[in-house]
């Protein structure tokens, strides 16, 4: 067999099994039988004159060859699905498929309301997202629009500075009644710390930034943000999470504010060839104003409580008459 002529279906068949470590998953999650999953990578393994993988008791290990195609097997299944979204598109009207990529506590926390008022102006939107630290590859198109917290350095990318999402140590108030609130850093080793289980890129860039943090050892860890986060709602302890969490929530108290300093630029990122398509310039438009806005909700929420606090002060008090 020719290897150019090879379906892309024998490819996604082979990225499955890959990633399932068995033909019956793979053909499970494909909609196939098991017998169609194993002739495509019989004939895989006929065009390559080699095979892909091992039967072991323990299911299917891949060879070292099957190993050197993975990534380029992963870039077809992201070009395929990438051309499947433009096709399922209008390019005179804002229809189709867009696919986001956001870190986990963007996708959950932040871009639900955004997207909920976007696809309410317009309901021929439909809008996937995956939501991960990880960073995914716009120029190889495994996602059409990203949300990042650093500058794309790739010339063929139209970014938008939205601006600093500011982090700080927060506390539920629950937590502080019960333990009382730190005056100063060194006192935080008499409480219990949430925080990171392992270094992902952006706490790498944080500990470049105060290498100070790196002693501190925390009680609870983990390596998702929202389980972190839920952990300080929860009044477990004190952790650091952003400022606009706060300032939608009252009951999250800043710990020793300002003593974190820590910011992270944010932007929205896309292709330059989807400028022009009325989908992904749409829904570029509106996540650069909806986290413009949560970007500022932290001085809007400061402003609001000195207003009120302003007032009460001018109030002016009475005797009570006898």
């Amino acid at each position: 067999m020719i290897i150019d002529q090879i379906s892309w279906d024998h490819y996604r068949t082979f990225l499955a099994v890959l990633e399932t470590g068995s033909l019956s998953a793979a053909a499970r999650d494909l909609g196939l039988t098991q017998p169609t999953a194993g002739r495509h990578v019989e004939a895989l393994e006929r065009a390559f004159g080699a095979p892909l993988f091992l039967r072991t008791p323990q299911g299917l290990l891949p060879t070292e060859k099957a190993l050197a195609m993975k990534g380029h097997a992963r870039s077809m299944s992201a070009m395929s699905a990438a051309l499947e979204r433009i096709a399922s598109g209008d390019m005179e009207d804002v229809r189709g498929t867009v696919r986001l990529s956001a870190s986990e506590v963007i996708a959950v926390e932040v871009l639900p309301p955004i997207l909920a008022g976007l696809q309410e102006e317009h309901p021929g939107l439909e809008i996937e997202i995956s939501a991960s630290d990880a960073v995914e590859d716009l120029l190889q198109q495994e996602a059409d629009i990203a949300i990042r917290m650093v500058a794309p350095s790739q010339s063929a990318l139209v970014s938008r500075r939205i601006g600093k999402i500011t982090l700080g140590f927060h506390a539920h108030r629950s937590y502080l009644a019960r333990h009382g609130t730190p005056g100063a850093l060194g006192e935080l080793v008499d409480h219990r710390l949430i925080g990171f289980d392992r270094q992902l890129a952006y706490i790498r860039e944080i500990l470049k930034r105060r290498p100070d943090l790196k002693g501190i050892g925390f009680d609870f860890r983990a390596d998702s943000n929202l389980v972190q986060l839920a952990a300080i709602r929860s009044g477990l302890g004190i952790g650091m999470c952003q400022h606009a969490f706060a300032a939608r929530d009252p009951d999250l108290i800043e710990v020793l504010p300002g003593s974190l300093d820590i910011a992270l630029e944010t932007f929205v990122v896309f292709h330059e060839t989807l400028k022009t398509v009325p989908r992904f310039r749409a829904t570029f438009d509106a996540l650069v104003t909806g986290l413009s806005e949560w970007v500022r909700l932290p001085l809007a929420t400061k402003a609001q409580r000195d207003t009120l606090e302003s007032e009460r002060e001018d109030v002016p008090t009475t005797d009570s008459a006898d």
